[in-house]
């Protein structure tokens, strides 16, 4: 039995090698065109790939039930240009918050902010290069030319972090990562309009 976005399909399970194959059949039948697989279920068990290619090795005579969730492009584009919004705030929050612990010489505080201020740049990065690849945004100047800049400052506030120049970290946090985060505002507002189109061409 397979079912896409609680819908049984006719497809039939029989004549095929494995996992992969199963999948590949139900894409090609245009049950998820336009869409996002979120979740996998194989036996009501969810399931996702720990190395590329795994469901080649699952045997299809292992696969009693299959059920497939997703969600429209649209769907999830507005949801992570929404989840971006919040990281933005985070990082402009956090870039100030450690600028003016180091300067008031609290340096063990700073350090443990900055610590959550690099994992959410990080989170924000990783988000952000999920939707270059996925909605194709090469050709979107603002979008990598904004990309760049965060990705220039991000090592260059590393190697400052190296020499323990509070002082300078501090300015560069204030005077330029602020202000290259806050850029981004603007570009997500554009990049809803980039995929809308992307969705409707």
């Amino acid at each position: 039995m397979i079912v896409v976005d609680g819908q049984q399909t006719e497809l039939d399970m029989s004549g095929f090698a494995n996992l992969e194959e199963i999948l590949v059949k139900v894409a090609e039948e245009n049950h998820l065109e336009n869409r996002i697989v979120t979740d996998i279920f194989v036996n009501k068990e969810a399931f996702s790939e720990i190395y590329p290619h795994q469901a080649e090795d699952i045997d299809a005579s292992e696969v009693k039930s299959l059920e497939i969730v997703s969600v429209p492009i649209t769907e999830m584009a507005v949801n992570i240009t929404d989840e971006l919004e919040k990281v933005i705030k985070l990082m402009d929050h956090g870039a100030r918050r450690v600028a003016d612990l180091f300067r008031q010489a609290e340096d063990s505080e700073a350090l443990e902010v900055y610590q959550d201020l690099v994992d959410v740049t990080r989170d924000f990065m990783s988000m952000i290069g999920v939707l270059r690849s996925e909605f194709n945004l090469k050709d979107f100047d603002e979008f990598n030319e904004a990309l760049a800049e965060l990705s220039e400052l991000f090592s260059e506030i590393l190697e400052v972090i190296e020499n323990e120049d509070w002082i300078l970290l501090s300015d560069l946090l204030e005077f330029e990562f602020v202000p290259a985060v806050e850029k981004w505002f603007k570009i997500i507002g554009m990049l809803r309009t980039e995929l809308s189109n992307y969705v409707c061409g």
